[in-house]
């Protein structure tokens, strides 16, 4: 079965809820402190649905907060869920759109081309009274392997070499306060402000009021009036990564098909420990910081 662009909708889903070659995952993820997504989960989920924890399939060896898992890593947990590379996933998350797409960016960054995010997500498929369940699938083991696919994920070299060449662009996701320096970072130990020559482009800007996903022609024109070209190199970037994988979704369904996302981010590079000169830092001002 093929999945038309990397979105589908609440009514596709219904449709195709029972199809054995769909496979649905719960990637509802929340900020420190804001309690545990995966019990939401258990207490209710669209049936079928299984729970990909974005802290456990990630790199344990590095400090830095839900780093992409190394490919065996991934291929065993993945598989674990008892899905196959060769099935169609669909990804969902509690808030709509907002944890979902960084599930499906780890899919695509594994080349995993058939995933897509339920647009307008849970909030959405319960607004329109669809079934619900708190029993857990019965899920079997399987084989499941990866083709990593090093363009859909960036590090900071990539983020440097791409400030300094100006046919590429980086675009920042957190809240204009954040990026401009007048908001401190909700993690402790990171300066505040933004890397110098990116662009902000806060996410909820890309969503409708129902939570989904804005149309592919208006979000070309949001990312223009941001002073994006989409006909350039792109790379996304935001705190930990999670939400600069909206703005990649939303690359996507613009039709902008050369773009990576930063997965470091502001966790990597606004660390405090980090030597100026090799992690500059801008305030709204544009003096460095």
């Amino acid at each position: 079965m093929t999945i038309f662009g990397p979105l589908v909708s609440t009514d596709w889903l219904a449709d195709h809820l029972d199809a054995p070659e769909i496979k649905i995952i719960d990637g509802s993820w929340r900020m420190p402190g804001d309690g545990d997504a995966a019990d939401h989960y258990r207490q209710e989920h669209i049936p079928g649905a299984v729970f990909f924890d974005l802290d456990l399939v990630a790199d344990q060896q590095t400090s830095l907060p839900h780093m992409a898992a190394p490919p065996a890593q991934f291929e065993e947990a993945v598989g674990a869920l008892g899905i196959t590379a060769s099935d169609s996933v669909i990804v969902y998350d509690e808030k709509g759109i907002f944890s979902s797409p960084r599930v499906w960016w780890n899919f695509r960054a594994m080349g995993h081309p058939r995933v897509a995010v339920l647009d307008g997500g849970l909030p959405k498929w319960v607004r329109e009274r669809r079934p619900m369940t708190g029993a857990a699938p019965t899920v079997a083991a399987v084989s499941y392997a990866a083709a990593p696919d090093s363009g859909w994920r960036q590090s900071a070299a990539d983020i440097r070499t791409a400030l300094a060449d100006k046919d590429s662009a980086v675009i920042d996701a957190r809240p204009a306060p954040r990026f401009t320096g007048e908001a401190a970072e909700p993690r402790a130990g990171l300066r505040s402000g933004h890397m110098p020559g990116a662009v902000n482009l806060p996410f909820p800007a890309l969503l409708t009021e129902a939570g989904t996903l804005r149309p592919g022609p208006e979000l070309g024109n949001i990312f223009s009036a941001a002073g994006v070209d989409l006909s350039r190199p792109i790379i996304t970037s935001c705190g930990s990564g999670v939400t600069a994988a909206i703005l990649s979704l939303a690359l996507e369904v613009s039709g902008c098909r050369e773009h990576g996302l930063y997965d470091g981010s502001w966790a990597e590079w606004g660390d405090e420990k980090n030597d100026d000169a090799e992690f500059p830092v801008e305030s709204g001002n544009g003096k460095p910081r």
